[in-house]
């Protein structure tokens, strides 16, 4: 024997430990739905999730049981995290904003023992209590009180943590045991868990840190618009742990009240989804008001419009423009100035960052085409995107189907893309959303981006639509920006120059609302049904 490393298994517990040890007094600021703001620290988070973990354990919660949480973002909600996860029990995270029959579906298929929730979906707890067959207790986060009797403690969480004394010592056991499960929206059949592990869950955070992915150190500050409850946080949770960063976190997600949070607590980085940048700069340019301190922005979830990351840009903040998935954990790409980025002209730099990005150590993508063999990297050859790595799904929760992956651990995203030579991904579309148009593709994605950049235009949605001639071709649907007055002309003439001219629409249609899914994403299938029998402008059957 010639000597060699300790084994040291990756478990979560270990995050919370280093932030409690290392990064104890960096605080924790919690605005709540109420307009109160509470303030605590690494070490009262870490202390609270022991008391936490006595408590589930007390309530009958066993290694790998699920507990479930509906709530938005606070300090009690990353309580429960590492409680649940630290008494080796799996933690939950359901989004409050699917509907009736899903949320039933998801607690019953997880098999949720225990659900903590705030107090603003009580009537969600009140409908469906019924119907969710293996919950035995409810616990509202920001109330004195549990929910009646179906809690044998009858107590809120403060009063439940209050009950123990936090000596307790985090179990230990395989790196490879299960720490989290977060259900894919599910915009067709039934959503799928996404069982992850404690290895994977601390892999995503190590390389999550990096300056070209977040970025974070125990100098950042940190507002995650991204919701708890989607695609775990993006992994900030976890990443922030390890890193000691300060955590803001707003259970209202109003622009002007993110932009006073912005300032008052200084905070240097966010992240969330487009819409809520759309919201923010609607409160800006109605206010004047600017986010002061700001110096990287995270956007992802779906596509960020060109408009909005020079924007941005022109502000002084760094944009991270980030693809993944939940089957992800959710990183997969991260876009970051690139080595020659001092040389780039300002349009070159927001070309760079329009699109998805570059892999972090870990993962690795390519993209196929319809014969499943390997596209080149060329900024041209697309196809479909795959992904593999140690925070790659590998099968979905209790699915009898089977692996989800290839012989080659090959999992396809669904996700029509191209690889540039440098490495750079860019996606141009959702394969079941791209417009077929003459055998050539279109992609609804850059036309909607480009779309938005028009000063008139709110948000945008393109669809293709039966053409007897081309097959499909592509429908825009536009809101407008309020008292903005635009013809569907003028948008035609600004898209002109920005898309290939076979890509202009055959048709512009205002509309006062788009659909959204539970995530924040465009709901292409509820479009693609409303308009299924539209009939563009100058076409019959015989054309």
């Amino acid at each position: 024997m010639l000597g060699g490393m300790q084994d040291f298994e990756l478990r979560v517990p270990r995050l919370i430990d280093h932030a409690e040890r290392e990064h104890g007094q960096r605080e924790i600021v919690s605005y709540w739905a109420d307009g109160t703001t509470t303030r605590t620290n690494w070490v009262g988070i870490a202390r609270d999730a022991r008391k936490l973990a006595q408590a589930l354990e007390k309530m009958g919660v066993k290694r790998g049981d699920r507990v479930a949480t509906l709530a938005m973002n606070h300090s009690r909600h990353l309580v429960a995290w590492y409680g649940a996860i630290g008494m080796g029990g799996v933690i939950h995270t359901v989004n409050p904003r699917l509907f009736d029959e899903q949320l039933v579906y998801i607690a019953n298929h997880a098999e949720d023992k225990v659900l903590f929730y705030d107090k603003a979906f009580q009537p969600i707890i009140d409908r469906l209590k019924p119907e969710w067959t293996s919950i035995e207790h409810f616990v509202c986060f920001d109330s004195d009180s549990s929910d009646g009797p179906s809690t044998s403690l009858g107590t809120g969480f403060e009063a439940l943590i209050a009950a123990e004394d936090g000596d307790y010592r985090w179990v230990e056991g395989s790196e490879r045991e299960p720490c989290m499960l977060c259900y894919t929206s599910g915009t067709t059949g039934n959503p799928k868990g996404v069982l992850y592990e404690h290895r994977s869950s601390v892999i995503h955070s190590m390389a999550e840190v990096a300056p070209n992915v977040f970025d974070l150190s125990n100098q950042s500050v940190v507002l995650p618009i991204v919701p708890m409850f989607h695609a775990a946080a993006w992994g900030l949770p976890f990443a922030g742990a390890l890193a000691g960063v300060k955590f803001v976190y707003s259970a209202v997600n109003d622009g002007a009240v993110l932009c006073r949070l912005f300032n008052q607590e200084k905070v240097t980085h966010s992240a969330g989804v487009p819409t809520v940048w759309l919201a923010m700069f609607q409160h800006m340019d109605a206010t004047g008001e600017t986010p002061e301190h700001l110096k990287l922005v995270t956007i992802g979830g779906s596509a960020a419009p060109r408009a909005m990351i020079e924007r941005l840009m022109k502000m002084g903040i760094r944009v991270g423009h980030a693809w993944g998935m939940t089957e992800t954990s959710p990183i997969g790409t991260m876009g970051a100035p690139t080595w020659n980025w001092d040389e780039m002209s300002f349009e070159e730099q927001v070309d760079q960052v329009a699109k998805q990005g570059r892999v972090p150590f870990g993962v690795e993508l390519r993209v196929v085409g319809e014969d499943g063999r390997e596209q080149p990297r060329d900024g041209v050859s697309s196809g479909r995107l795959q992904i593999r790595g140690p925070w790659v799904i590998k099968r979905y929760f209790q699915d009898a189907s089977g692996d989800c992956v290839d012989a080659e651990s090959w999992f396809d995203t669904g996700d029509v893309a191209v690889m540039h030579p440098c490495g750079t991904m860019q996606i141009t579309d959702r394969s079941k959303d791209v417009i077929k148009s003459g055998g050539e593709w279109i992609s609804s994605v850059e036309l909607e981006n480009a779309a938005v950049g028009h000063p008139a235009v709110a948000e945008a949605a393109a669809i293709g639509i039966y053409h007897p001639k081309w097959d499909e071709r592509p429908l825009l649907l536009v809101i407008k920006k309020a008292g903005a007055e635009v013809s569907a002309a003028e948008i035609t003439a600004y898209l002109s120059d920005k898309v290939a001219k076979w890509w202009l629409p055959d048709e512009i249609l205002f509309v006062e609302s788009l659909p959204h899914t539970a995530t924040g994403k465009l709901l292409k299938t509820a479009l693609r049904t409303e308009y299924k029998d539209h009939k563009l402008p100058g076409v019959t059957e015989a054309a």
